[in-house]
């Protein structure tokens, strides 16, 4: 699965990861992340993410 990182603080979301502390079960892959999620570093949303290449 894809990894993305943040654009404004360079946290980067690791799909085999998630996010549990924001609800996001290890597995789930980014596109399937809610669009009301947040970057758990700096706050900002899933349109400030890009694909790691």
């Amino acid at each position: 699965m894809k990894q993305y990182r943040c654009n404004v603080c360079g946290w980067i979301y690791d799909p085999a990861k998630g996010d549990p502390d924001g609800g996001v079960a290890p597995g789930t892959p980014f596109e399937q992340i809610p669009d009301t999620w947040y970057c758990p570093k700096c706050g900002v949303g899933k349109e400030d993410f890009e694909e790691v290449k």
